[in-house]
């Protein structure tokens, strides 16, 4: 039931108990005016968990990340405003906050959250191209296992494109108008990709704002496969309900992780999210889809090599997606919720990989990790104009800055997971030991 207390003022100690756990009520803090959203999380835009995770918190700097018209959104805001923090709580982390917010009005001003309309365009028309070369090599030399094989690769290299401009669209990178930026999505997510867009933003918004948080970001809840991190490899071994050899879990991640995560688990995710939420406008655009996909390249296939294409496609959008997205964030800290300052939580989670021609079109720009989590709306061309500040917002705090090459991005996940396979199998066995 949300709070019947006129509005006042509330010490922090009062505030951290309203986090839907200790006590029902969920409160939260933006720029020390404190708000109920209790009831709001069922009808937030952004999803229900992401307001929760951050409940008896202080949301300000989320809120300033997440939301490009803070004016619009402050509207909604209203009925919802209960009082304000007491003055003598009011300086947390009051340094490095206000680093940052000088940090977003310097971007603003050098014009790096302006997106080129020309650059969004050429990848558009590069994914569709390479749709195109895709029928049209079978169509004009015949199905034969080569030019099958090649289409696979060329459709899989369209989705993996796909996958990186829906992102920026997600994350209403390319219009000024979030519900342009919206549209485009439901349609690049649904017709291009065969996905929800809904799911989508439920599950990745979840995890920006609380990158590599155990129980709270989605990308690391993983223990039924894979244990990650230090602290999660030792609490599952306490659980007492380990059942994978998780102490070999850097081999089979090659085999199950990146070939099986889009062709299983996501295809089997997004239409549970579909169904149980009843998302019948998100089920028509995915549909679009297989629709589009059987009637093009029915033509030329067989019913079952139209499926194998399918999954063809699939698997390898899957192995070029998992491994860039885990390069950044797998191999870094892990940890429960510590309420850090928006800066260092994003920093401990996240990491570079160096920028080249390659490596930019390569990982969609992800290479730039830290500085789109920083800034998860700029448009991915700028965040390399970005770079030079954070870094010195970085050192002047004690923060690392981490950069790699792509190979030792790739070879930190295989060494992260046998590492903390190694904690669990110590852990597990010191533990059935004193037993």
């Amino acid at each position: 039931m949300p709070s019947k207390r006129s509005k006042g003022t509330y010490t922090w100690e009062e505030i951290q108990r309203k986090d839907g756990k200790t006590d029902p009520e969920k409160w939260i803090v933006i720029d020390d005016e404190v708000y109920n959203v209790t009831n709001w999380g069922r009808k937030h835009p952004g999803g229900s968990r992401v307001i929760s995770h951050y409940a008896g918190q202080d949301a300000s700097e989320v809120f300033v990340a997440f939301h490009k018209d803070q004016k619009y959104s402050r509207k909604f805001m209203t009925a919802l405003h209960i009082g304000e923090v007491a003055s003598t709580d009011k300086s947390r982390n009051k340094s490095i906050v206000d680093d940052v917010k000088n940090l977003r009005q310097t971007a603003q001003k050098m014009g790096l959250f302006k997106p080129s309309k020309t650059f969004y365009l050429v990848q558009i028309l590069h994914i569709l191209l390479l749709a195109i070369v895709a029928y049209a090599e079978m169509s004009y030399f015949g199905v034969t296992v080569p030019t099958f094989i090649f289409a696979i690769v060329i459709l899989g290299t369209a989705q993996a494109q796909c996958a990186w401009l829906q992102h920026d669209f997600g994350h209403n990178s390319v219009f000024e108008d979030n519900k342009f930026n919206r549209l485009v999505h439901f349609l690049i997510m649904g017709t291009l990709k065969g996905a929800s867009s809904k799911w989508w933003n439920h599950m990745h918004n979840q995890h920006h704002s609380k990158p590599n948080v155990i129980d709270k970001d989605p990308d690391v809840r993983l223990e039924a496969l894979f244990v990650v991190g230090e602290k999660m490899p030792v609490a599952v071994a306490k659980s007492g309900k380990s059942s994978m050899p998780y102490n070999h879990q850097h081999k089979y991640f090659t085999i199950i992780g990146p070939p099986l995560l889009f062709p299983v688990y996501f295809q089997f995710m997004l239409f549970w999210y579909i169904f149980s939420r009843k998302e019948w406008t998100d089920l028509c655009f995915t549909l679009s889809f297989y629709v589009l996909f059987g009637a093009t390249f029915g033509n030329l296939l067989s019913w079952w090599q139209v499926i194998l294409l399918y999954e063809g496609m699939r698997v390898l959008e899957s192995i070029w997606f998992t491994w860039v997205a885990q390069s950044n964030h797998i191999p870094m800290e892990i940890d429960k919720d510590m309420q850090r300052p928006w800066l260092e939580l994003q920093l401990r989670a996240t990491c570079n990989i160096e920028k080249s021609a390659f490596n930019d079109w390569f990982t969609g720009h992800l290479n730039f990790q830290i500085e789109h989590h920083i800034f998860p709306s700029m448009p991915r061309h700028n965040l390399h104009r970005i770079t030079p500040l954070v870094k010195s917002i970085c050192k002047k705090h004690g923060i690392e800055y981490r950069v790699k090459t792509l190979g030792e991005g790739f070879a930190d996940i295989l060494r992260s997971l046998h590492k903390s396979g190694q904690i669990w199998f110590d852990a597990y066995y010191h533990l059935r030991h004193d037993l």
